[in-house]
């Protein structure tokens, strides 16, 4: 059975173009004007942009051991709410994936319950402890995606070569939380005017810096794609900067929240305003958005992190850190980057899409003859509210609750298939 979408809106190079997309099995067959619809199902897409399926490479699923927060089923239904045809799952899970064992249970798990492609990442050490390296070369066999223990950054110098090395060996890459525990300080918001005038403990900007310029040191010794997390500060912007003008084959994403949120608009304290790395000053916001347009930060990722409200609610310093992501991405960067012209349309998809893709040597991102049709539908017209109780994701640990957008899906379509569409009631 074919389908094809009618009269859907393409963005190409900035130009916009009004055409028909043939869709049989999971690839797109046909991209046109007027194409036939005889035989195939018909989806009407007047007025709505065409977009490839989004790429989120920095996601936690929570599952196995915290289903309380979130499930594969329930984390993969948001990030199709999203527009997401693509994820990445962080390895902090309980058990880890850090044996073929634990990964083919969870590769299990994602195939029979998961409503979008996830890619898993494995852990670097056995159990995130960071004392004995796990099995890269068998990992990979297995299906490993990346290997990373984020939310814990690896302290050990000489650990984290040996896993560049061995992971450069793999033509693999290394993903990296960037943290030194010994300058963390028991804070739980950055360390800047908020913490002051609150009295919280607050984490230092250098905590993340100085383990991104250890680590690219480390990753030139070693060969390897090193890739930084979430990245936050100012200082690591221009680390990560250097790093790549001197040929080190690095990477960086920073999330939505980090573009558009800093300290100054933390309204009190209020725990959907925590997350690690924390929200830092605005003139680190404003080195991400430069390092965001000169190519110095590579794309977009969510860092969606779902929470109970019972966890939340325990205040600034017990609640964990954390925000979920993925079904407002971008709604939030179309509005608040987008229509205010900080960025383009056409860039604002590509951190989406074929960025993390190509950084990532992976085949999706892009919307092509012969491509998998990761396809989604997106309103720009249709201004919403943000309303955390409509989430599909079990985590509501969100500080946009209530806020306005523009941009938003209405139809996901994963490998030619429905996996999310507005009014399906899921």
């Amino acid at each position: 059975m074919k389908t094809v979408i009618k009269n859907g809106v393409l963005l190409n190079n900035n130009e916009f173009k009004q055409v028909d997309i043939e869709i049989e099995g999971k690839r797109i067959t046909k991209i046109g004007e007027n194409l036939s619809t005889e035989g195939s199902e018909v989806i009407d897409a007047k007025g709505l942009l065409v977009a490839p399926g989004f790429v989120d490479l920095h996601v936690h699923l929570r599952e196995p051991g915290g289903e309380h927060k979130e499930t594969i089923a329930t984390g993969t239904l948001a990030a199709a709410r999203g527009g997401f045809t693509t994820i990445a799952a962080m390895p902090n899970t309980k058990p880890v994936p850090d044996s073929v064992e634990t990964l083919e249970a969870l590769n299990t798990k994602i195939e029979e319950t998961g409503h979008v492609r996830v890619l898993p990442y494995t852990a670097i050490t056995v159990n995130q402890a960071g004392e004995k390296l796990t099995d890269f070369a068998n990992l990979k066999l297995s299906g490993a995606f990346a290997f990373t223990d984020d939310g814990v950054g690896v302290q050990e110098a000489g650990m984290m070569l040996e896993a560049m090395k061995q992971a450069a060996a793999l033509d693999m890459a290394v993903v990296a939380h960037c943290e030194d525990n010994s300058l963390i300080n028991g804070g739980s918001v950055h360390e800047g005017k908020f913490s002051a005038q609150r009295g919280i403990n607050g984490i230092p900007s250098v905590c993340e810096a100085v383990h991104i310029a250890r680590d690219v040191l480390l990753a030139e010794a070693a060969g390897c794609h090193y890739h930084v997390c979430h990245i936050s500060t100012k200082e690591s912007v221009r680390t990560v900067r250097d790093a790549k003008r001197a040929g080190i084959r690095v990477t960086a994403e920073v999330t939505p929240h980090h573009l558009l949120l800093c300290e100054d608009d933390i309204p009190g304290l209020d725990t959907n305003y925590k997350m690690n790395p924390p929200l830092r000053g605005a003139d680190d916001q404003a080195a991400l958005i430069e390092g965001l347009l000169d190519g110095t930060i590579d794309f977009i990722a969510t860092d969606h992190a779902p929470h109970t409200a019972e966890e939340k609610a325990q205040g600034m310093q017990k609640a964990p850190f954390g925000i979920v992501g993925l079904e407002t991405a971008f709604p939030l960067l179309y509005t608040h980057l987008v229509k205010k012209g900080v960025l383009t349309l056409q860039q604002l998809v590509d951190f989406l899409t074929v960025k993390p893709a190509e950084n990532f040597a992976l085949p999706y991102g892009q919307l092509k003859e012969g491509a998998l049709a990761d396809i989604v539908l997106l309103d720009l017209e249709t201004e919403q509210e943000i309303n955390a109780e409509e989430f599909a994701s079990k985590g509501k640990n969100t500080p946009f609750n209530g806020m306005k957008c523009f941009g938003w899906p209405v139809l996901t379509i994963a490998e030619g298939k429905t996996a999310w569409q507005k009014g399906s009631g899921q």
